[in-house]
């Protein structure tokens, strides 16, 4: 291996050392990366200096980039980096979020296609607060007890986005309204690249698990959300200005912390779309 590997959380994420990802790393390296992305789940980047461009550049070199919907939150000049911020600049706030406090949630499991992963960069940081929690779905949906697994076991749920806004606040656009129906996933993920299984619900947005009468589906869901960021199964990433974090979104799910909302925050984030060979329906 080529890059030094320190391992955090209990071996779910891991910093990866002595890397600039602002330079043109070469295809062995780049697959070296994603090998260490679907091993641990959530890879750690310190003391970066990156550009929009180079954010976009190197997060590309992973699966197709998102152009979110919410065009007013992206980069004028490189659209495919979102801004998650509480800045407001001449009286209109420049990013997504805000100052909302999201719960426990995988990026786009409303989608008939969900992302595959993440990379966020801080650029602005509060002086405390403001963490982000990432939890192991692999190993949470490894050690559930065997008669769970068996209910569990070929189950679809329902995943709604308007759950999500109702539950959070989050101002929505027409385009995304159209775009974000209900629609129903398994309750256990497969992972395209790894093919490991993970369990696939949030409390944020999913209504029902199908099949199930709806007081044992409400109950198994919650048990579910509970259970999968355990404290044994969860990753506490404390940021630092340069710090950029990728994430496997389909063996990972993660929440932000609240923090001083006086004070600015500025992460620009790239989501990540499975490749098309592996991009297959749920």
């Amino acid at each position: 291996m080529r890059f030094k590997v320190r391992e955090l959380g209990n071996g779910f994420a891991a910093e990866i050392q002595d890397i600039d990802l602002s330079a043109n790393q070469d295809a062995d390296a780049i697959e070296e990366l994603k090998q260490l992305w679907w091993r641990y789940g959530v890879l750690v980047f310190r003391d970066q200096h990156l550009t929009e461009r180079q954010e976009a550049d190197f997060s590309a070199r992973f699966g197709p980039l998102e152009i979110h919907l919410r065009h007013e939150y992206l980069s004028r000049d490189t659209p495919e980096i979102l801004y998650i911020s509480n800045i407001v600049e001449d009286g209109r706030e420049i990013g997504i979020l805000s100052n909302n406090d999201v719960g426990w949630h995988y990026d786009q499991i409303y989608l008939p296609q969900p992302a595959v992963g993440s990379l966020l960069y801080a650029v602005e940081l509060p002086q405390a607060g403001g963490a982000t929690y990432f939890a192991d779905t692999v190993s949470a949906y490894e050690q559930l007890p065997q008669d769970v697994k068996q209910t569990l076991a070929g189950k679809r749920a329902v995943q709604s986005y308007a759950k999500f806004n109702r539950a959070y606040s989050v101002p929505t656009n027409e385009a995304q309204t159209r775009k974000t129906q209900d629609i129903d996933h398994p309750v256990v993920r497969t992972h395209p690249y790894s093919g490991r299984q993970s369990l696939y619900v949030c409390a944020g947005m999913t209504t029902e698990i199908l099949g199930l009468p709806s007081d044992e589906s409400a109950e198994l869901i919650t048990w579910l959300c509970e259970w999968s960021v355990r404290p044994e199964f969860v990753y506490r990433h404390d940021w630092r200005l340069g710090d950029a974090v990728l994430w496997d979104n389909a063996a990972s799910i993660h929440r932000r912390e609240p923090f001083d909302l006086s004070e600015r925050r500025l992460m620009k984030r790239t989501t990540i779309q499975p490749l098309p060979e592996v991009a297959v329906p749920f």
